[in-house]
């Protein structure tokens, strides 16, 4: 698979079922988009005031431009004037969340002085995340790759999209999906830009023998986390990856 472009504001579809993370890119624009039981949905709403249902407890939730959500399981978004994006990790069992609007600058660094924030973290140790990045002005960013796709909304801001055989401007509205190690890098006018990036998996994030609750239990002056004799038998169903966390 070669860069792919779409444009929020048209019936953007990508099919990545086949990858060893499947996932699916839709968009909505001025209608009500189903959104099947058949993974995670992660949102970002680019214009308007769309309905967000959840379909497991039967409730709905008024969203505004800029806002982004991690929905599991079925439901639907949208409604007249308003558009977003929607890539749906199949198989993956998220956790229910609601955020935004984005924030202007990001809280991390990140490379060419660029920042990045994580909108929607990884709940464990390999999960998928969608994250906002932040590019100045006149940059000319590093080649590089990422070990897995990255799906994204340009927000705000304009420039350069390019790899080896391909140059694009990218502007609000526009949608891009990068295959897995294909080199790329970014270029920005006057104004840099502001986008939201789905990512289908990650190598930070918490795990059954990691994680802020276990470590900061103290027995005696001893995080739990050190005494194996107190941690909780995973039942079936709760069973860990090679690397010691839930598989995906």
């Amino acid at each position: 698979m070669s860069l792919q472009l779409y444009s929020v504001q048209s019936s953007g579809f990508a099919d990545l079922r086949s990858d060893p993370l499947p996932a699916m890119l839709r968009t909505w624009r001025n209608q009500t988009l189903p959104l099947p039981d058949t993974g995670t949905h992660f949102g970002f709403v680019y214009q308007g005031q769309p309905h967000l249902f959840r379909q497991a407890k039967r409730d709905s939730y008024r969203l505004q431009t800029g806002m982004y959500f991690c929905l599991p399981g079925g439901g639907s978004v949208g409604s007249e004037n308003s558009s977003g994006i929607i890539v749906t990790r199949l198989g993956y069992d998220g956790m229910f969340s609601l955020g935004g609007p984005l924030e202007p600058n990001g809280r991390f660094a990140y490379i060419d002085g660029g920042t990045n924030s994580l909108l929607i973290p990884p709940v464990m140790r390999g999960d998928a995340c969608l994250n906002a990045m932040y590019f100045p002005a006149q940059v000319n960013q590093t080649l590089h790759t990422h070990p897995s796709y990255r799906i994204g909304l340009v927000v705000s801001g304009s420039g350069q999209i390019e790899t080896p055989a391909t140059q694009a401007r990218i502007s609000p509205g526009m949608i891009f999906v990068i295959p897995a190690n294909a080199l790329h890098k970014f270029r920005t006018d006057e104004s840099g830009f502001t986008i939201v990036v789905f990512h289908p998996d990650s190598d930070t994030g918490f795990s059954h023998r990691d994680n802020p609750m276990l470590k900061r239990t103290l027995v005696e002056g001893v995080s739990a986390a050190s005494l194996p004799h107190l941690q909780t038998k995973l039942t079936s169903g709760q069973g860990e990856s090679k690397s010691g966390d839930r598989p995906l």
